[in-house]
């Protein structure tokens, strides 16, 4: 705790309030305490935590399909806020115990998250992602092995080649046996103002990025899951809100949302459940790469929590879909959104 700061605060109070303020002196309490007087009296003079309302991420740029190596500051993967403002780390429980999950788009971001919680809660994971990214995916692969000693699968290429889902699939499922979880999280975005000025070709090329693969790893990956099975599709708050710069991607939003209910309707008689997650404004490397660096700072106050979400505030949900807790929600979508009203 800076002086400066405990000095001010020790100043602004009586000697009875200092001597009620210091009586037990654990350092769990005096945090407490200090947390409690900063939100009354504002005397912190620093910057808003990263989930804390009013957070706001300093400029940068980066070009596609962007690395959260470079990011600053670096997304919260593991991580939740308590209520006097600290963090803690995710607890695990068990609830994915020798499952086998494999993720698209998994090597940064909240597929990342995703991937880590997964590991923890005891399922081996597989890691879809582009060359590029190979920096992050491999950084993702340590993390988990050393985290959580669970194996990890990495499968570089690009989703929008079918053949290449199935060779994916196929070879996750022959090394682990079967897949309990499919994750499709992998997503292309690109910032266009008028229609007139939407490319033809950057209009396939988000709908065969964002929709087509969920496709393909779906149809590859059913044959290889049992009764208890999960699917979750990332899809968006555009798909309700309909971002006017966001055209195509609001469109293939909106159409993962109605894939899941379809589909959810065709596998639900097979025992597999298929549910939706529909995140607001989350700091990850995709942002980076999209958003004009003026526009950073201000980006998740929109929501009406003012502050971006965080990969962990999707990836636990994504671990509720994924386990038995959900056991009765087919069908359905999640909004980790920071509040923000839809119409699902």
């Amino acid at each position: 705790m800076p002086v400066s700061i405990s000095t001010k605060c020790c100043y602004s109070l009586s000697h009875r309030s200092r001597h009620s303020l210091f009586s037990d002196l654990t350092l769990d309490s005096l945090w407490k305490q200090y947390k409690k007087l900063e939100r009354k009296f504002g005397f912190s003079g620093q910057q808003p935590g990263q989930f804390e309302r009013g957070h706001a991420i300093p400029e940068q740029q980066q070009e596609r399909p962007g690395l959260q190596s470079h990011l600053h500051p670096h997304p919260i993967e593991t991580e939740l806020p308590t209520e006097d403002g600290r963090l803690a780390q995710y607890k695990a429980s068990g609830k994915l115990t020798a499952c086998n999950a494999l993720i698209t788009g998994g090597d940064s971001g909240i597929g990342r998250s995703i991937a880590i919680l997964f590991a923890r809660e005891g399922s081996n994971v597989g890691i879809v992602y582009l060359p590029q990214e190979q920096e992050d995916a491999q950084a993702t692969k340590e993390i988990i092995e050393r985290d959580s000693g669970r194996g990890t699968e990495l499968y570089a290429g690009d989703v929008k080649d079918a053949n290449f889902a199935k060779t994916c699939v196929d070879s996750f499922a022959r090394k682990y046996g079967c897949i309990d979880i499919l994750v499709n999280n992998a997503a292309y975005q690109n910032l266009v103002g008028e229609i007139e000025n939407l490319d033809i070709d950057q209009w396939d090329l988000t709908f065969k990025t964002n929709i087509y693969s969920y496709f393909y790893f779906a149809k590859f990956a059913v044959p290889h899951m049992h009764r208890g099975g999960s699917i979750i599709n990332m899809t968006s708050v555009h798909a309700y809100q309909g971002g006017p710069s966001f055209l195509d991607y609001s469109s293939t939003k909106g159409a993962i949302v109605t894939f899941t209910r379809a589909l959810s309707n065709q596998l639900i008689g097979r025992g597999i459940r298929v549910n939706a997650i529909a995140p607001g404004p989350i700091w990850t490397p995709l942002i980076a790469a999209t958003i004009p660096k003026d526009k950073i700072p201000s980006f998740g106050h929109s929501a009406p929590m003012q502050r971006p979400g965080q990969p962990s505030e999707v990836a636990a949900p994504a671990v509720f879909l994924a386990s038995n807790d959900s056991s009765y929600i087919s069908g359905s979508v999640l909004h980790p959104n920071g509040g923000t009203i839809t119409n699902s």
